[in-house]
């Protein structure tokens, strides 16, 4: 795939502030979104935030680590798949729509039952091409679901694109322990802890705000939550179990893996360029500057160039068609 370079004005070549600037201050223009609530198997739901432009084909956007449908992000990338002629579901996670989710557990990095229920809902409302979009935690779930299932992928499911994803988590833990990082560790940190509360709440007699006290990183928070609510025996365990990288291999469908040198959340272990040079699924690029989920460099319509490049890859893989890699 031939990419066009991505070149951003001298500030935003800094790793941190073309992570934190698209943050705080990039304006997208509010998505209409219409929501719809679809029942998961174990009794709980996911609410799916859905933008039309009356297409025969629909994309699945899913954010990232406490993200929603209406970040920056992901209302820019709506946007740019729907100038691209394509309906769009935005996926909220358990826990990540604005309403409580009904069980203990929540979202996490491994959940891809929740991205099945989701891809079979958009499947089944009649549309004939599918694709994936995933940032960061999503594009972890996505790389997770399509290499699991394999060949099994629903063969609607023809393209997806993967943008500044942990594909290592145990990686990640200790890169996110880096000195500067601590202003993520912080959000991040203070999010999740309002989630606890909430679901402390919710469920007063299984889950105690108590290991609070011992919290000071991410991989903490995982230790004392995350894997213990989601059947993971440590945050070693989960990292391990839950990490898309070892799946890489059983890729089926074409695939974009899009993830900046700079990246301040990624270890060196993100970029599996050993895997995609022999993969005739998985095409990786890892430019220079981008940061984390961040690309700032606006074209005439507003669009960053993670958003451009991602429509420009649905497309060639469409024109492509039938896909390079059979399947079923």
């Amino acid at each position: 795939m031939a990419i066009p370079p991505h070149q951003p004005v001298l500030p935003f070549r800094h790793p941190h502030l073309s992570t934190i600037y698209p943050t705080l201050f990039r304006r997208v223009p509010p998505v209409a979104y219409e929501r719809e609530r679809i029942t998961t198997p174990d009794g709980d739901f996911l609410d799916m935030d859905w933008s039309r432009v009356g297409s025969a084909r629909a994309a699945l956007v899913i954010h990232g680590l406490e993200g929603d449908s209406h970040r920056a992000y992901m209302q820019g990338m709506v946007r740019a798949l729907n100038r691209r002629g394509w309906d769009v579901a935005a996926l909220n996670l358990r826990g990540c729509s604005g309403t409580p989710n009904r069980k203990l557990r929540f979202y996490h990095s491994g959940a891809t039952e929740d991205v099945e229920t989701a891809v079979m809902h958009v499947h089944e409302s009649s549309y004939r091409t599918l694709a994936l979009v995933g940032f960061s935690l999503g594009g972890n779930l996505v790389l997770k679901y399509l290499g699991e299932r394999g060949t099994a992928v629903p063969y609607a499911v023809q393209a997806a694109v993967a943008l500044s994803v942990p594909v290592d988590l145990l990686g990640c833990a200790d890169a996110l322990e880096r000195p500067g990082n601590v202003i993520y560790r912080w959000r991040f940190l203070r999010q999740l802890r309002a989630k606890v509360e909430a679901k402390a709440a919710q469920f007063p007699d299984r889950i105690s705000t108590a290991a609070f006290a011992h919290i000071r990183s991410l991989r903490d928070f995982d230790e004392h939550y995350t894997a213990p609510i989601h059947g993971f025996a440590s945050a070693t365990d989960y990292y391990t179990r839950v990490s898309s990288l070892p799946l890489l291999p059983s890729l089926t469908v074409p695939t974009l893996l899009l993830n900046a040198a700079n990246d301040p959340f990624l270890s060196a272990s993100c970029y599996p360029e050993a895997v995609a040079a022999r993969h005739a699924a998985l095409t990786l690029r890892t430019p220079k500057y981008g940061g984390h989920v961040g690309f700032v460099q606006a074209n005439t319509t507003g669009e960053y160039w993670s958003e451009t490049i991602a429509g420009l890859f649905l497309q060639e893989v469409l024109d492509a068609a039938p896909v390079s890699v059979a399947r079923p």
